[in-house]
């Protein structure tokens, strides 16, 4: 079954298909295949970018008083911060001034995992993010998508933490569950 869209929705993609990609992303051994188009959402919600230290290529490319500590990690994991507007400050004219040595991070981020999940971002500075989720429409054309969204869903509302935490939990609980 395919949910049509309305005027102002988007494809998200197959339900399955997406799944088995992002829990590849999170997994470490992909990037996340977005389709963002014009869409600096993530960009602009006053969102901590977190830096692993084997990251040497994305650390070059950043000026390094745009860097700190990450907190409760060890020493050599940083986060990139966010001007006063809430930017990620390698965010110049709409485009990512870093594209290609991204963070990882930013490789593997994924709005859709909220709407998967159906966890609702509740900070006001995330209302970019949010608008776009809400846009989100998964297709599911065999019983295995809808299979996997019910899953997604149901490990999501007893999953606890920040949204964040919710969705993701909810994606990874799903990637060990037993199959029949």
């Amino acid at each position: 079954m395919t949910v049509p869209l309305d005027g102002d929705g988007l494809e998200a993609g197959q339900f399955s298909t997406w799944l088995g990609g992002m829990q590849a992303a999170l997994g470490g051994e992909a990037g996340s295949d977005v389709p963002c188009g014009s869409c600096t959402a993530c960009c602009t919600s006053s969102q901590f970018v977190h830096i692993d230290p084997d990251e040497t290529d994305t650390l070059g490319s950043i000026p390094p008083d745009l860097l700190f500590p990450a907190p409760g990690l060890p020493i050599g994991h940083v986060v990139l911060g966010y001007d006063d507007r809430g930017h990620c400050p390698m965010l110049v004219d709409r485009r990512c001034s870093i594209y290609p040595q991204r963070p990882r991070a930013c490789r593997t981020y994924d709005c859709r995992v909220f709407a998967a999940a159906g966890v609702d971002l509740d900070d006001e500075r995330k209302e970019a993010v949010a608008g776009q989720v809400r846009r989100w429409r998964f297709s599911f054309p065999t019983e295995t998508d809808r299979d996997d969204f019910e899953a997604v869903r149901a490990a999501a509302a007893t999953a606890t933490g920040n949204p964040t935490q919710r969705a993701l939990l909810a994606i990874e609980a799903v990637a060990t569950r037993p199959t029949a």
